[in-house]
């Protein structure tokens, strides 16, 4: 019996065993790569582009169905309780006769075929290059979630190094907190000092809570860009963020022939341009081929089979072309025409400041990337400096040869260095996202 009951008590601890198994399991370790080619399939942004391709395809169908036969049905039924008459002079006797019965009914179907519209021609060839555009704008918008993407992962990974700069200072302001205890309670230290150095150690716990919570933020920020759940649990590989030691190659000039927003607005000027020969086609005339067949029956009754002696049927049918020529309206065609050449001028516009502002960005990108990596060696080598005068200033310090004062400076000096230098690193990774992104090459980050 004690045995059984002792069995029954192991299982709980078991069930929680697995619990914290579970747990454990379902944090998932996501490198860069992961992270980016995660953000393509699940954000939000690129998965409504991509319903943006369905949809011009669609509207392409719409338009394509202008151009196609338009057949249309359509059946009546009219009851006439008071049938009308015609009144007639025949052989100098007035005499009047019915016109019809009290039940009409009828059934046809009519046809319609463009045989030449400018306007419904043309915009065909707009609709093909609106899936040209939708498509493109899928592309951009990729891009766009991979540098966001890219970039907020990076902040992660420098606050993460920034955390792990504090925990170390914790750690060494903690063996000095225990160094000067022991001299105050031997009389060799005075409480002043013990009190600055609990002030110091406050602070610096308050600042690893403050790092722990926008470590937190920055996460959330990360996996909402990626279009993941925020409540997944993820970690990051330290070794993404890696030490950088030359600069990369630079291109004398900027090839703009790759990119994407480019590309967009290459659509876009052919899509004014095409909806200028739209309104221009509205001078032109149309022919339509038409078409019909009817079939109607009248009777004195809501019988029109023909055992029904009242009851008379008959078809009709009819073919022919509509020919409209627009003659004038008023100027509203020029003014359309116009308006679109307004447009057109517009575009030309965006464009020279588009290719100015890409140019701009690369230019930046790679200053950016040469100030930090100066900034990157330099901080490197000032927070190696400052690791060794810390170590110095702290054993003078237990010898007696240094006061607090000093360690503490030089303390703080070797965080600042440190931080410098995390900084440092993530502002050259961002300029790196943007240098590849101006290159036209942002989606490499994908393989």
């Amino acid at each position: 019996m004690n045995t059984i009951i002792k069995q029954i008590k192991v299982i709980p601890v078991l069930l929680l065993g697995l619990l914290l198994s579970n747990t454990v399991n379902a944090q998932q370790t996501m490198t860069l790569k992961e992270a980016l080619n995660y953000a393509v399939q699940n954000s939000v942004k690129t998965r409504k582009s991509k319903l943006d391709i369905d949809g011009g395809k669609y509207k392409t169908e719409e338009i394509r169905a202008q151009a196609l036969p338009q057949i249309t049905g359509n059946a009546g039924l009219t009851y006439n309780p008071i049938i009308g008459q015609l009144v007639a002079n025949i052989g100098g006797q007035t005499q009047s006769f019915k016109l019809g019965q009290n039940w009409n009914s009828s059934a046809g179907v009519q046809l319609s075929q463009q045989l030449f519209n400018q306007t419904v021609f043309t915009g065909l060839q707009a609709a093909k290059s609106s899936e040209e555009y939708y498509n493109l704008v899928s592309q951009l918008t990729e891009e766009q979630i991979i540098e966001l993407v890219a970039n907020n992962y990076y902040q992660v990974l420098v606050n993460r190094q920034q955390l792990n700069v504090v925990d170390n200072n914790i750690k060494n302001v903690k063996v000095i907190e225990k160094i000067i205890s022991n001299q105050y309670q031997n009389g060799l230290a005075k409480k002043i000092d013990v009190d600055r150095i609990k002030v110091n150690l406050t602070n610096l716990e308050t600042q690893r809570e403050q790092t722990l919570n926008l470590i937190t933020q920055l996460e959330n920020q990360l996996k909402f860009s990626m279009g993941m759940p925020v409540s997944t649990d993820i970690t990051l590989p330290k070794t993404e963020l890696t030490e950088v030691t030359r600069l990369p190659q630079f291109a004398d000039s900027l090839s703009l022939a790759n990119r994407t927003e480019i590309k967009i607005l290459d659509t876009q000027d052919k899509l004014y341009w095409l909806q200028r020969k739209a309104y221009v086609s509205e001078y032109y005339p149309s022919l339509a081929l038409t078409g019909n067949y009817t079939y109607s029956s009248q009777s004195g009754s809501f019988d029109f089979l023909s055992s029904n002696n009242t009851a008379i049927g008959f078809g009709s049918s009819a073919v022919g072309l509509t020919l409209k020529v627009p003659i004038f309206n008023g100027f509203l065609t020029r003014s359309k025409i116009r308006q679109a050449d307004i447009d057109i001028k517009k575009a030309r516009e965006d464009r020279r400041e588009s290719t100015n502002s890409l140019n701009l960005a690369y230019e930046n990108a790679k200053i950016q990337l040469r100030n930090s990596l100066n900034t990157i060696n330099a901080q490197k080598k000032n927070a190696e400096l400052a690791d060794e005068i810390y170590r110095s200033t702290q054993n003078n310090y237990n010898n007696g040869l240094a006061n607090l004062t000093d360690l503490l400076d030089t303390e703080n000096a070797l965080t600042e260095a440190q931080n410098s230098y995390t900084q440092a690193l993530l502002n050259y990774k961002i300029a790196e996202i943007q240098l590849i992104k101006s290159n036209g090459n942002i989606k490499s980050l994908l393989q």
